[in-house]
Parts: C-alpha cells; structure tokens; sequence
C-alpha cells in the first residue's frame, strides 16, 4: 500500500505539474504596450499613436515611461508662445532683442548674436523648422521674463495637461538631469497645440525658409532648413517637431492628416535618425488603418420648437449646430452609440439667431464621446406693447368670449 500511495502521489504530483505548465502556456497575451511594440516592430524604446480631436490612444509602447525628450521639448514652449499671442499679449510683428543667455546656447541654433532684433514670428519659424535653441530661449524670455518663469509656466501647463511624467527644466531641450517626460505626455502637449492653435501648421509644414542677421557686423541671410524630413517623407505629414541629443537619441511627434482623420505619433529613444522615421511612420500606419469616421445623423427635425418668453413670436425651431462627428477603432460599433436630447424648456426674448438652445449628448456602450449645441434657427424679437394686445385679443377671440 505504502508503494501504491507513493507510485500515485508522483503520478498525480507529475500530471498537476503539466497540468500548470498548460495552463500557463494558453494565458492569452497582454493586449498592453510590449504586445503593440512587437506587432509594430518598433526599435524605439517608446512610442504611441493618437487621434487627434478625441485624444483616443489608437497604439502605444512604454507610454508612459519617463524619458529625456531633447527638442520635442519646444511643443511646450510653442503651445505657451500661441497662447500668449491668441491673448493678444504678444504679436508676430513684436521686436525681441536677443539676450546673452539666449545667444549662449549650444546645441541646435540659429546663430542669434546677443543684442540682434528679430520679429516673434521670426524667432517663431526658428523654433519650429530649424529647432534653434537661442531663439526658443529668446522667446521664453520675451514671453516670461526670464527663462526661469518660463520653464514654470510649462510645468504649470503640464500640470493642467495631466502631463504625469513631465519635469521640464529648461526651454529648449538640452539635456538636464530630471529633464524629463513621456511619449503619451507629448501627445497630450501636441494635441493641445495642434487643435487650440492650428496656425502652427503654417510653419511646420514649411520645408525652407530664410531671414536676415541684422548685427554690428552687418547683414546676412540665414537660411532655416525643416528638421522634420517626414514633411517630405510622408503622405499627409503636418508637423510637428524632431529632436535629438546623446542621452534623448532620436525623437519626434509627427502629425498627420488623411481623409479628416489627423493623428499624432510620438517616438521616443529611437537609435537612428532612420529609425525614427521608420517607427514614426508604422504608427501613423497604423492609426490610419484602424480609424474610421463616424457622422452622427442630424437630429434636428425631432427637436420640438422651444417656447419663448416675451417675445414676438410663442416658439422657435432649433437645430443642431454641426453634425455630431468621432473617430471608431475597429472593435467599437458605430450601433453601439446613443444620445440624450437636452433641449431647453422655454427662452427669454430678445434672442439671436444661434442662440444656445441645448446639447445632444452621445455616448458609446454608455461612456461620454462628445456633445454638440443646440441652436436658435432665427432670431426674435421683444414682444412691443402693441403685439401684446394683438395676442391678448386674439386668446380672446379664440377662446370664443
């Protein structure tokens, strides 16, 4: 008996080990970010593909781990320079005189000489085609002060963002220890540029361009040649910004645009300039591939007319203000997506016409996508003494009295 218990003790031992061994080999594989390098073949270290009017994340590899950017750090610096020129505190006409600091810089540059005066929107073609450090640094002073309150607006922004790996230290780039962020935080920073202030597009997609070095030694032309050689490179290549130093390697957030749909690639610690490219484009591949646009059906002929308050007229029909559009992935189901009107219960004349009426709110399997307002068809106006006494005689009339 003792034999026969210990025969069927290994005997049950060596078939429950097997038994984990299978186990473990049908455990279906992670649907994270290692599954997505490998189905891509991505040779940077991180990488991630976005859609643009939704911030859907369509793709991604090591997204959020935190990694030296090099010049792909000049997203934040040109989202905080648009910002102060859409609030009118800066204009592209402004003169800047280039400081000592700003002139200092190494790296990538535009060879500002201290005390030279160039436009903003000079220094702002600097930036963003030929990635010149001295004029990111010029710009940074101009807008802030100093580079030092400006490297604070950008974690300020970056806070706002939810930018969750992101501490800048300087303007440009250069590398600095803790200077740091994450291919989904660029995404995130390039998408708020790319939609809050489209005229960036202007520049990016500028493939060369020139100015002119007015200095105590004279003048001459410098010639701004686009870092960004997917402009080239690739169909439908908007943008946006390149980077490399020895401890970043190769980045870039590439921006793309194909049939309405524009995304946003990010890559980050590739080994080569060629690389860069290559992972670059295999992401906007991918993201074009597995992105359809949705349009919402108009609901405005089943919007019942809202009533008005005091006005020339009892109701007033409203409509949608534009068609309710979304960017699907391939496993979401366009059947899937519903809506709540909520249209207002009464309006106060005088009203124009446009008039916020409302929302249509839409959801996909019950998560909010997105809404689009309600508005007045026409305009109306205030209700004059005469037309109320039309009104109260013809409720008296009508009513048989």
């Amino acid at each position: 008996m003792k034999k026969f218990a210990i025969i069927m003790f290994c005997f049950l031992f060596t078939f429950t080990a097997g038994y984990s061994v299978n186990a473990e080999m049908e455990v279906p594989e992670s649907t994270g970010s290692e599954e997505t390098g490998d189905k891509l073949n991505l040779t940077a270290k991180s990488g991630l593909v976005m859609e643009a009017s939704t911030g859907k994340i369509i793709y991604e590899k090591n997204s959020t781990e935190a990694l030296p950017p090099a010049s792909v750090t000049k997203v934040m610096t040109l989202l905080l320079i648009f910002e102060a020129l859409d609030e009118g505190k800066i204009h592209l006409d402004d003169e800047v005189s280039v400081s000592e600091h700003a002139a200092s810089m190494g790296g990538s540059q535009v060879f500002l000489e201290a005390s030279e005066v160039q436009s903003v929107e000079v220094l702002i073609k600097s930036i963003v085609i030929a990635s010149g450090n001295d004029a990111a640094v010029a710009m940074a002073e101009f807008v802030a002060g100093s580079e030092d309150a400006f490297v604070q607006k950008m974690n300020q922004k970056a806070k706002e963002l939810k930018m969750e790996q992101t501490v800048f230290k300087n303007c440009c780039g250069l590398d600095t220890d803790g200077h740091v962020t994450s291919a989904k935080d660029i995404a995130l920073m390039s998408r708020e540029l790319i939609t809050k202030h489209p005229k960036v597009f202007e520049y990016s997609g500028i493939w060369m361009d020139e100015f002119t070095h007015k200095t105590k030694k004279g003048e001459s032309v410098f010639t701004l040649s686009n870092t960004n050689k997917m402009i080239k490179q690739y169909q439908g290549c908007t943008g946006l910004k390149t980077g490399s130093t020895s401890q970043a390697k190769f980045c870039i957030s590439a921006t793309a645009k194909r049939n309405d749909i524009s995304l946003i690639a990010v890559v980050m610690a590739s080994n080569t300039s060629k690389d860069r490219i290559k992972d670059a484009s295999a992401l906007l591949d991918y993201g074009f591939a597995n992105c359809q646009m949705y349009e919402a059906p108009d609901l405005s002929k089943k919007i019942e007319p809202i009533k008005i308050i005091g006005g020339d007229k009892d109701t007033i029909k409203v409509k949608m203000k534009k068609q309710f559009k979304t960017i699907l992935t391939p496993e979401e189901n366009p059947k899937q997506i519903t809506y709540n009107i909520q249209r207002k219960k009464h309006l106060q004349a005088p009203l124009k016409k446009g008039a916020d009426a409302g929302w249509v709110t839409y959801y996909l399997n019950g998560s909010y996508i997105g809404k689009v307002k309600l508005v007045t068809e026409e305009a109306v106006k205030k209700m004059t003494f005469a037309k109320s006494i039309e009104r109260v005689a013809g409720y008296y009339f009508h009513s048989g009295k």
